[in-house]
């Protein structure tokens, strides 16, 4: 348990580093590329706090991000519409893991703001229950 408690802690301490850059206006591309980083970061510590959720309260194991979510949309802690965008969300971090072009950086930090909000209800979630 106390090990959960310092993985959500730490994904909401990525997450405030994400907030910074998804508030602000009128990005530099340096700014852009930096919140994408952060996005990356705090979508891994996210994911892998709910996979140590899932299996210290649900006895589930989930072994990969989708997974993750998907478990996380079956215990219900997401329902169908956050579920569907988790899913979306894995995709955009896949890709800007393993590639970069600007047109998807420009696409993906269009999403980031709305990532954001719904990493935070991800973890607000696991909070209520831990």
């Amino acid at each position: 348990m106390e090990r959960l408690k310092e993985r959500l802690q730490v994904a909401r301490k990525a997450l405030t580093t994400l907030q910074e850059l998804t508030s602000k206006s009128n990005l530099s591309v340096i700014e852009r590329d930096a919140a994408i980083q952060r996005f990356e970061y705090t979508f891994e510590a996210t994911w892998k706090a709910a996979q140590m959720f899932l299996n210290e309260f649900e006895g589930l194991n989930a072994n990969s991000p989708k997974s993750t979510v998907r478990a996380c949309w079956q215990v219900g802690i997401f329902d169908e519409e956050h579920a569907q965008k988790a899913l979306q969300m894995c995709e955009t971090r896949n890709m800007t893991v393993h590639t970069y072009n600007e047109t998807l950086a420009v696409s993906v930090y269009r999403e980031i703001s709305v990532y954001a909000v719904l990493l935070d209800l991800w973890l607000q979630e696991m909070d209520k229950k831990t």
